[in-house]
C-alpha cells in the first residue's frame, strides 16, 4: 500500500507518453476516395515523391508540382522549415513521404503529414490530392504537441499570458510581412525576455502561396488553438496545412542565433515585510507596487494598441491595392484576394519578356510563359503601352476574375501595376487558344469529332456559369475561338474578359455607346444599336459552333458570313458542304443537329435565340426535338463613310470587315 503513490505516479507518465505517441499518430490527415495500389493514380503519386525531397531542397524550401492527366492527375506540395540545412531538409521529406506511402495514408486520394527529422528537429510539410490546392488557405486538418511538463503554479500566469500575446502579436506581425527577397516569404523568430522567464523563443511560418492576409489568418487560428486547448504548458506548436506555430522555453533549431531578445519590462519590486514598527513603511510599499503594476499594465496595453494599429495598417494597406485596381465590392465573403505579382518577380519568370518564352501576340499585348520560383508555370499577359485596353479593362478583368471559378474559365493567379506595367497572370494553359487548332490543316485532324464535341459542350457550360450560375450575371462580349484556352486534356477555358460586362441580378439588358468586341462574332442588336444581353454572347457562340463543324473562318465567306451561308446549304438540303472533311465519316445526323443549333444561336431577333441552358439540355440529349431555325441576318450591301466608318441601312448588317 505504501507504493501506490509511486505506482499512480508511475501510471500517469506512461499514459501521458501514450497520449503524446497517440498525437504524433494523429498528425496525419487522411480523407477524399480510396485508390488502387496498381491504378495511373498511384503510379503517378510515386513518380512525384521520389524527386520531391530534391525539389525542394533545391528550390529553396518549397516545391509545387503535379504528374498525369485527368482524372489520374496528382499534385503535391512539399515544405521545409526556413533555415534548415539542405540534408536535413531532403531527410524530413522522404520521412513524410515514407509515413504517407507506407503507414497512415497509402491508398487516400488527399494525405497530408507534418514529420519532425528528431536529430535536426526540423519541421517539413508533404501534401498530395487528386486537385490542386495551390494558392489555397488550407487549415485542416490542424495538428498540436505540446510539452509533457506545465508552468509552475507559483508564477504569475496573468502577467505572464500579457507578455505572451505582446511577443505572439509582434512574431505573426513579422511572419506575414512579405519578404520578396526570400522563396519562404512568410517567416519570423523572435526571443524575448519575460519578468518571470529569462527566456522565450517563438517561431511562425507560411506556405508562401498564399496571401498575406491568408498567412494572418492562419497563424492566429494556430495560436487560438493553442491557448484554448493546452494553455499553461512550457511550449507546444500548431501545424496547419498552410502555415506553423511553435513556440518553448529553449532556443530550438538554430533559428534563434542571430535574433536580437526583446528586453522584459520593468520588474515589479516584491513588497516588503510589513513592519510592526511602522505601518506607514507598509502603506508605501504597497503604494509602490500599485505605481509599478499600473505602470507595466501600461506599457502592455501601449504594446497591445501597437499591434492593432499595424493590423489596421495591413488591412488599409491591402484594401489599398484592391482599390488600386479598381474592385471596391472585394470582401472575404467574395473569395479569395487577388495576387498582387512584384515586378522583379515576373521579369525573373518570363526571363526579363524573353522572345524565347512567347506564346502568343494579340491586339492588346503580348503573352509569355513564365515559371515562378516554385516550379509553377504561368502564363504572363503584358499589355502594350496605348494598346488601347487602358485601366478600365485591366480593373474589369482582375475585378471579375477574381470572383469567377469554373473548370472551363481561366483563372487569374495575379497581377502587377508598377510605374507604367499593367500585367495579368494567369494559370498556365499549355495547348494555347482554339483557332491555332480549328484553323490549321494539321492540327485539325487532331480534334475528332468526340473531342469537338467535348470542346464545344464546355464553352456552352461556361457561358452557362457566366449568365446563370455564377454569384455575378456577366455578359462576355468578346466571344471568339482565340479566346477559347485549351488546357492539358484539351479542356476549353473561356479566357480574355477585359471587355466583359457586370449585370445586376434582375437585369436581362443594357445599352452601351462604346462597343467593345470582334465584328462577324458581334450581334446585330449590339453592334447596329449597343444593345447588349446573355444573348448577345449567345449569337458569338453560334458563329463559333459553326467555325468548329466547318473547321473554316467566319471571315474566309466574303459578302455574307460563315452564318448566312450556312443556311444556304441548310435551306438546300446540303448541310454537308459546311462540313469538315475530316468529320465526313462521323455521324451525318450529329453534325447536322449541332448546325441547327448553330443557326438557332445567330438568328437575328435576339428573343428567338434560345439561353445556354438550353443548348445544354439540347447537346446532351438525342431525344427532345429541336426547334428549326430562321434565316439570320447578312449582308446585301455596303459603304464606307469619307472618314473610314462604316455606313449601314437599318435592315443591313455586314461582315465584310470581319477580322
Amino acid at each position: 500500500m505504501g507504493n501506490q503513490p509511486a505506482l499512480m505516479f508511475f501510471l500517469a507518465s506512461s499514459l501521458l507518453l501514450v497520449l503524446q505517441k497517440l498525437e504524433v499518430v494523429n498528425a496525419v490527415g487522411c480523407t477524399g476516395s480510396l485508390f488502387n495500389s496498381n491504378s495511373s493514380y498511384a503510379q503517378n503519386r510515386r513518380d512525384l515523391f521520389s524527386t520531391l525531397a530534391n525539389k525542394v531542397a533545391t528550390n529553396g524550401g518549397f516545391y509545387n508540382a503535379s504528374l498525369g492527366k485527368s482524372p489520374n492527375r496528382v499534385h503535391a506540395v512539399g515544405l521545409c522549415g526556413r533555415g534548415y540545412e539542405q540534408q536535413a531538409c531532403i531527410s524530413c521529406v522522404e520521412s513524410a513521404v515514407q509515413i504517407l506511402t507506407t503507414t497512415s495514408c497509402p491508398n487516400r486520394m488527399d494525405s497530408f503529414t507534418w514529420d519532425k527529422d528528431g536529430e535536426d528537429n526540423v519541421s517539413c510539410l508533404v501534401s498530395t490530392s487528386n486537385h490542386s490546392t495551390f494558392g489555397n488557405l488550407e487549415l485542416r486538418p490542424p495538428v498540436r504537441y505540446q510539452s509533457p511538463d506545465s508552468i509552475e503554479p507559483w508564477k504569475n500566469m496573468t502577467l505572464f499570458e500579457q507578455q505572451w500575446n505582446a511577443m505572439a502579436n509582434r512574431t505573426l506581425e513579422a511572419a506575414a510581412e512579405a519578404e520578396t527577397s526570400s522563396v519562404l516569404k512568410y517567416y519570423s523568430a523572435e526571443k524575448a525576455e519575460f519578468t518571470e522567464f529569462p527566456n522565450v523563443y517563438m517561431l511562425m511560418q507560411c506556405t508562401p502561396d498564399i496571401t498575406s492576409q491568408d498567412c494572418k489568418t492562419c497563424l492566429g487560428q494556430c495560436v487560438t488553438l493553442f491557448k484554448e486547448q493546452v494553455w499553461g504548458r512550457k511550449g507546444g506548436e500548431v501545424y496547419r496545412p498552410s502555415c506553423f506555430f511553435r513556440w518553448d522555453l529553449y532556443a530550438f533549431h538554430g533559428a534563434f542565433d542571430n535574433v536580437t531578445r526583446v528586453p522584459a519590462p520593468p520588474r515589479p519590486q516584491a513588497p516588503e515585510k510589513e513592519s510592526s514598527i511602522t505601518e506607514k513603511k507598509g502603506r508605501s510599499i504597497g503604494y509602490r507596487v500599485i505605481i509599478v503594476i499600473f505602470v507595466l499594465l501600461t506599457f502592455i496595453n501601449i504594446l497591445v494598441f501597437i499591434g492593432f494599429i499595424k493590423v489596421y495598417a495591413r488591412k488599409k494597406k491591402l484594401y489599398n491595392i484592391i482599390t488600386n485596381v479598381g474592385s471596391a465590392e472585394y470582401s472575404d465573403s467574395d473569395g479569395q484576394f487577388v495576387l498582387r505579382f512584384d515586378l522583379g518577380m515576373i521579369i525573373m519568370a518570363t526571363n526579363d519578356f524573353s522572345s524565347d518564352n512567347t506564346l502568343g501576340q494579340g491586339g492588346f499585348g503580348t503573352v509569355y510563359k513564365g515559371t515562378l520560383l516554385n516550379g509553377q508555370e504561368i502564363a504572363v499577359k503584358r499589355l502594350t503601352k496605348g494598346s488601347g485596353q487602358g485601366d478600365i479593362e485591366f480593373k474589369n478583368e482582375v475585378s471579375l476574375l477574381t470572383r469567377l471559378q469554373h473548370r472551363n474559365l481561366v483563372k487569374l493567379l495575379g497581377f502587377c501595376n508598377e510605374g507604367d506595367e499593367e500585367i495579368l497572370v494567369y494559370e498556365f494553359v499549355p495547348n494555347a487558344s482554339l483557332d491555332h487548332f480549328i484553323f490549321d490543316e494539321e492540327k485539325r485532324s487532331l480534334l475528332t469529332w468526340e473531342m469537338r464535341c467535348r470542346i464545344i459542350e464546355g464553352i456552352a457550360r461556361g457561358l452557362l456559369y457566366l449568365h446563370e450560375d455564377s454569384q455575378l450575371k456577366i455578359i462576355h462580349r468578346d466571344l471568339k475561338l482565340s479566346n477559347i484556352l485549351l488546357d492539358a486534356e484539351m479542356n476549353p477555358k473561356v479566357a480574355d474578359f477585359g471587355t466583359a460586362r457586370l449585370f445586376d441580378t434582375d437585369e436581362t439588358r443594357a445599352e452601351t455607346k462604346r462597343i467593345a468586341g470582334t465584328r462577324g462574332y458581334m450581334a446585330p442588336e449590339y453592334l447596329n444599336h449597343g444593345q447588349m444581353s446573355a444573348k448577345s454572347d449567345v449569337y458569338s457562340f453560334g458563329v463559333m459552333l459553326l467555325e468548329m463543324i466547318s473547321g473554316e473562318r467566319n471571315k474566309s465567306f466574303e459578302g455574307e458570313g460563315l452564318a448566312a451561308f450556312a443556311w444556304k446549304r441548310w435551306v438546300e438540303g446540303k448541310p454537308e458542304i459546311i462540313i469538315d472533311p475530316f468529320l465526313i465519316e462521323h455521324p451525318r445526323n450529329e453534325i447536322i443537329k449541332l448546325i441547327q443549333i448553330g443557326l438557332l444561336c445567330v438568328q437575328e431577333n435576339a428573343a428567338k435565340r434560345p439561353t445556354m441552358s438550353s443548348v445544354i439540355i439540347w447537346l446532351g440529349s438525342e431525344t427532345i426535338i429541336i426547334p428549326l431555325p430562321n434565316a439570320p441576318i447578312f449582308t446585301r450591301s455596303h459603304s464606307q463613310s469619307e472618314n473610314g466608318t462604316m455606313s449601314m441601312s437599318s435592315d443591313v448588317f455586314t461582315e465584310l470587315s470581319c477580322r
